[in-house]
This record gives C-alpha cells, structure tokens and sequence, in this order.
C-alpha cells in the first residue's frame, strides 16, 4: 500500500477536481471497534470513506463535516464524522445486522440502511453549522451522496465507493473515489468523464487488484490532462478524552445527575466512535462543576 492513502487532483483545463482513498485501514479499523458483520460493515465502511473525501474539501482546520444516514432498514442510523485532513470515525446502530447476499452476489447495503434521510453537516469550528439534506435514494450511499450534491449544492458529481468483505469479515479492500465538475465546466471533458465513469463502478475490486491511487485517476481521466495537487494519510482518528467527556457531564443540572447515577457509586460512559470506556464518581463531577463554576463567576 502507497504511504499515502488520499490524492487530490484537478483537470488541467480547471473542468473538474477529483478525489481518491484507498480506505481498507480505515474500515479494518472500525471493524475492530465496533464488531461489525458483513452488511454492515459494508454500510459503515462506505460511509466513511465518502465523509472522508467530502471532508478533504474543507478548507479550515478547525471545520468539521457530518455524514448522517437515518434509514428505517434493519441497519438504523450510521454517522460518520471527518475533519479538513479526512480523519473520520464513526458507528452505526446495529452492527450486528447481516443481510443475505443481493442475486449479484453483492452486499445488500440498500436493504441495510432503507428509505430515509441523508443529512450533512458543516461546522465551522465557531458552533456555526450548515445543514444540508434529501432524501435517501437507494441506501447504496455512494448514489445517494451524487444526489445530495446535485439537489441541496448543484455540483453535478460522479461517486464510487467500495468496500469488499474477506472471509474471515475483514476488509480486503476499500476506496472511493469523487469527481466534481466545476463551473463553465468544458463540454468535451465532461463527455470524456462521462464515457470514463462505468471504468470506476467496481472501485474495490480496483483496489484489490492492486491499482495505485493515481492508477485509478489516470483510469477516471483517461484522455483528459490532469494535476495531482497532494498526497497525504487520512486515518480512523476518534477525538474523545476524559477531560472532555467530564465537562460534558459536569454540565449537568443536579436533577439530570440525580436520574444519571441514581444509587450508583460511579457510572460507565462509552465511546460511540471508538468504543472506550470512562469511569466517573459522583464525587469527581461534582468537584469538578464546582471548579468550573468558580472559574466563571471569578
């Protein structure tokens, strides 16, 4: 695998830009944290490769993006969270859902997620968010992420994504790719991706081949002249602390920490993301809301 595992590059002619991950890492990642069955695995995996990509167009440090898929499928909802780099986690609720095999032999990832909404949210790093959303159109996610850009931010987008499952339900590969075209796009270079597009439907396959990042744009650009602009590692990257989770709870009133401990003598909070596990007393969150409130009032 390239020591690198993200590329951004741009026709020359400034029609479209394009965006690739080899996200096999990122997905045995979440694996291992959230023990997920084949379907599933599938569903979460796409689904963090495409925030991780929409994430790379950020363009502060401080912005975050979130990719919510709410279904009524079997799967529940799955969120993925990515920062301006393509560092993302995430989960989804029912982890433990496997479907049977679609007649292509494939993932059933549609019947997983079902029919809902698709949300995305970007936050600016001020509690500033913006909020953009449509309705799920087939589960599959990458078709349904072209249909958000198309609908709720008129960008005509081309969206693979891939995730392919070993035996052993790792992953054996996984990747995505994204092309946007931009503004006064040229007609001929988007005739050109147009015919291009089927060489991309099976991505992970691609990847499990053996083909590079660039081997792929170069597959996606074929006939068209084109700029690699970065390489860099976006990696499953879980932000939670101690610290952070502490101020959380200390933020509760005393009748929300009454109905959080009860009789406990001290309470269990686990990641979402990552799936670690904090330990508080009552004592500590008191002392330590007692601290911060001190602090604010000087």
């Amino acid at each position: 695998m390239e020591k690198y595992n993200v590329t951004r590059a741009m026709t020359r002619d400034g029609s479209a830009r394009i965006l690739v991950i080899n996200s096999r890492d990122i997905v045995n990642r979440a694996i291992e944290y959230h023990h997920t069955e084949p379907t599933a695995t599938a569903a979460l995996g796409r689904i963090l490769t495409a925030a991780s990509l929409m994430g790379t167009m950020l363009k502060e440090k401080e912005d975050s993006l979130t990719l919510r898929f709410k279904g009524d499928g079997p799967l529940g909802s799955a969120v993925a969270v990515s920062d301006y780099k393509g560092n993302v986690r995430g989960y989804i609720m029912h982890p433990e859902v496997d479907l049977p095999l679609k007649p292509n032999g494939k993932l059933d990832v549609g019947g997983g997620i079902g029919h809902g909404t698709l949300s995305v949210v970007r936050d600016d790093g001020t509690g500033e968010a913006h909020v953009g959303s449509t309705a799920i159109v087939s589960g599959e996610i990458a078709e349904d992420i072209c249909a958000y850009f198309a609908k709720s931010e008129q960008i005509p987008t081309v969206c693979s994504l891939g995730v392919l499952v070993d035996k052993d339900k790792t992953c054996k590969a996984a990747g995505g790719i994204l092309i946007q075209l931009l503004p006064f796009a040229d007609e001929e270079t988007v005739d050109k991706i147009e015919k291009n597009v089927p060489l991309l439907s099976n991505i992970s396959m691609l990847f499990d081949a053996g083909m590079t990042n660039e081997a792929i744009i170069d597959r996606a650009m074929a006939g068209i002249e084109y700029d690699i602009f970065d390489d860099f590692t976006a990696e499953y990257r879980c932000s939670c602390s101690r610290e952070r989770i502490l101020g959380a709870i200390s933020s509760f009133s005393e009748k929300e920490l009454d109905e959080t401990f009860g009789d406990l003598p001290e309470i269990e909070v686990c990641c979402h993301f990552c799936d670690k596990k904090y330990y508080f007393s009552r004592k500590e969150v008191e002392e330590h809301k007692k601290a911060r409130e001190e602090k604010k009032n000087g």
